[in-house]
């Protein structure tokens, strides 16, 4: 069986297997084993792929590098840069699926060293990085950025569209051409600019101008060359947030790369609202019966990042807290946890769960200390970790409780699905109120986020105290016709006065009148409460039957009543009206209706403004404040920015610096006059000279006089007398 992780070989292997197939020879056994592999291999790496572990380093992207290769940089420093771009590259898996690298170096004018796709192993890169020569010469950042936008990223074989574009330029020095025009034409086209800033000399306004926005999350500075390998780790974070967070969520004045893991669960649909920590807060109410689940490729298509920020904001009552459930995570196609944030009620404790290569994949840590615990009393709370690759830190409404140690997490598989809410190894959901749920890929975010939406956190507010009641509010009616401009008064206060009865009464009018139209039906009066029951009073004595009186004689007949014409009643009213308006006026205000019990369907015009009234006594001083308690001490801020150069003087711009070395030889000078002869000496002894020339054959002699007779010796004759060799050494006789 294969494997379910595959290496950036395996897999270029299956890609050179497909292109070899059809070379295949039928000579032996071993050429159609080697055959049937090579074409079933592909199915198998499709498999593989589908399955394989994500995160920054399988993220596609187009990343280019521009550096500065002026007099300024110099040998030794160039090396520096090498070995840095090295470093950075081999957190990355090389190909085409995955990262393409582009290195350009820039002086006078631009210099293309490493096309984008043309290495697809990471080896063959890292030997073609090393062998990059230093340039020396001027400084044109703005060329070197337009030539990476139209060699480079414009020719990618990945087209326009689908992966991320970055390029990151790393400079010492003043840019000797334009760059804003040149960074913004590289923006328009989606490319995302990056700028390191080596040593003073390099200038604020000129890295801004050239980075995207904002300029603290894509401008860096450092002090020499060898202090460039301390933002290794930050510029790796910074480019895979670039890969695997697409997706911003809005926040104050600035926008943060992330997941808001609500808005892609759509609870707003699948779960009814309730009120969140606040008064006017939203939030949502989650029951057994909704299922927050969704698939692991929906959600993170590329994984996640190796540091982040997960942040909670939730409230659980009753049962709940005695269960142990998560509150979040990731499991593989078959079930199994990747990652998780789980609540254990009955330990009252926070386990976090991650990936890991150890044998079983995941590593998993309890936070234990009892600030913890404050999650578990019924109250709204937010909970935050800071993951990193070296450890996590869990906070409770902005209190740092514990930090606890990890092993450098690896990829998650995106087959399986992501849930929320869910019991440990169970598929049923916990109800409980959730008012956010989000991963923030910048782990700086954690010193930005606070736990102000949690009462008594940012002010001395208790989640107890029942919020203001919103005021009364009537419908207002129809409109009424325009009418002359008189103070308000209440008629029918007027009709049951008793001047205005026995006005009537005097000048005989009927007071039944006619029946009137039917009048618009009021709206419904909000309930009264229930009046206290009174205490049922003692029985009194039963009182004796009286005799039954006479009856009474007939009373007068009274004298038919006679109408009144409307001008005369207009007539009656105008009379009452200037004897008893004290008394309506000051009847009107005891009566007024108070709440919204007795709400009118009009609206009254507004009365006149009244005069200020007299200043009220001076309160008592209030009593002091208790200390609050002692916040936890901060996280080391960065380094600050250098500081702006002073403004230069009448002085000259100072020249590039020469290159370091020795220069050609010269041509050869004029031969000097001989000088005086020196002290004699005698020399070593010479060599044995060579053998001279034979000479010349001397004439002939003159012949010599006859010698004497010679003696016959018995030795010359010996050899005679034996036998005659014609060979023999000696007088031939």
């Amino acid at each position: 069986m294969f494997s379910s992780v595959t290496s950036t070989s395996d897999r270029w292997y299956c890609k050179y297997s497909i292109n070899q197939n059809m070379g295949c020879k039928t000579r032996s056994m071993h050429f159609v084993i080697g055959c049937l592999y090579s074409m079933l291999l592909p199915l198998f790496c499709t498999a593989q792929d589908e399955d394989m572990r994500l995160s920054c380093r399988t993220a596609p992207s187009d990343l280019v590098f521009i550096l500065d290769g002026s007099w300024s940089v110099d040998d030794t420093n160039f090396e520096i840069v090498k070995r840095w771009l090295v470093n950075i590259t081999t957190s990355f898996n090389i190909g085409q699926k995955f990262t393409q690298i582009g290195v350009v170096q820039y002086s006078d004018d631009p210099v293309l060293h490493i096309p984008l796709g043309q290495h697809h192993l990471t080896g063959d890169l890292i030997r073609a990085m090393e062998s990059i020569e230093y340039m020396g010469g001027n400084t044109n950042t703005g060329k070197a950025i337009k030539f990476a936008n139209n060699k480079l990223f414009a020719l990618s074989e990945r087209g326009p569209n689908g992966v991320a574009k970055i390029a990151v330029v790393l400079t010492d020095g003043k840019s000797q051409d334009a760059v804003l025009e040149a960074a913004e034409a590289a923006r328009k086209k989606g490319i995302i600019l990056f700028a390191i800033g080596v040593g003073s000399e390099t200038e604020d306004m000129e890295l801004r101008a050239i980075a995207n926005k904002p300029s603290s999350t894509y401008v860096f500075y450092v002090e020499d060359y060898k202090a460039i390998s301390k933002i290794r780790e930050v510029i790796r974070q910074k480019l895979c947030e670039e890969t695997v967070c697409p997706t911003k969520i809005p926040i104050d004045s600035r926008d943060e790369k992330g997941f808001d893991i609500l808005l892609h669960l759509n609870l707003a649909k699948k779960t009814p609202k309730t009120r969140g920590s606040f008064y006017g807060t939203k939030a949502y109410q989650v029951t057994s019966r909704v299922d927050l689940s969704e698939s692991t490729r929906t959600l993170f298509p590329d994984g996640l990042p190796p540091s982040y920020v997960f942040v909670a904001t939730l409230k659980y009552k009753g049962s709940v807290l005695m269960e142990e459930w998560d509150l979040w995570r990731i499991q593989t196609m078959e079930g199994k946890p990747q990652m998780a944030v789980t609540l254990n009620g009955l330990d009252r404790t926070v386990m976090f769960t991650t990936t890991s290569n150890d044998p079983s994949g995941i590593q998993t840590v309890v936070f234990t200390k009892s600030p913890a615990r404050k999650l578990f009393d019924e109250k709204w709370h937010q909970l935050r970790l800071l993951v990193t690759e070296e450890d996590v830190t869990l906070y409770v409404d902005d209190l740092e409780i514990e930090a606890l140690a990890l092993d450098p997490p690896i990829g998650i598989f995106i087959n399986g699905k992501t849930q929320v809410g869910k019991y440990v190894s169970k598929e049923t959901t916990v109800p409980f109120e959730l008012q956010k749920l989000r991963i923030y890929c910048d782990p700086e975010q954690n010193n930005r986020e606070t736990a102000c939406e949690i009462p008594g956190v940012c002010a001395d507010v208790s989640d107890d105290i029942d919020p203001t009641p919103e005021p009364c509010v009537c419908p207002p009616g129809e409109p009424g016709a325009p009418g002359q401009k008189v103070e308000p008064f209440p008629i029918f206060l007027l009709l049951k006065s008793e001047a205005f009865h026995e006005q009537m009464l005097l000048n005989g009018a009927d007071l039944k009148g006619t029946t009137g139209e039917p009048g618009q039906r009021g709206q419904i009066g909000h309930q009264g409460h229930p009046g206290q029951p009174g205490q049922p009073g003692q029985p009194g004595p039963r009182g004796q039957n009286g005799d039954t009186g006479p009856p009474g004689q007939p009373g007068l007949e009274g004298r038919p009543g006679r109408e009144l014409s409307e001008q005369h009643i207009q007539q009656i009213c105008r009379e009452v009206l200037r004897s008893e308006i004290s008394s309506l006026l000051l009847s009107t205000q005891h009566s007024q209706p108070r709440g919204c019990d007795h709400c009118q369907t009009r609206l009254g015009p507004p009365g006149p403004t009244g005069s200020v009234g007299p200043q009220g006594p001076r309160g008592f001083p209030g009593i002091p404040g208790s200390n609050g308690m002692q916040g936890h001490r901060g996280l080391p801020g960065r380094p600050g920015i250098p500081g702006m150069k002073g403004d230069p003087g009448e002085k000259g711009d100072k020249g590039n610096q020469g290159r370091s070395g020795y220069g050609n030889p010269g041509p050869p000078g004029l031969p000097g006059p001989m000088g005086p002869p020196g002290a004699s000496k005698l020399g070593h002894p010479g060599k044995p000279g060579l053998p001279g020339r034979n000479g010349e054959e001397g004439k002939r002699g003159y012949p010599g006089e006859p010698g004497s007779p010679g003696v016959c010796h018995p030795s010359m004759c010996y050899g005679a007398m034996l036998r005659r060799d014609p060979f023999s050494k000696g007088p031939n006789y």
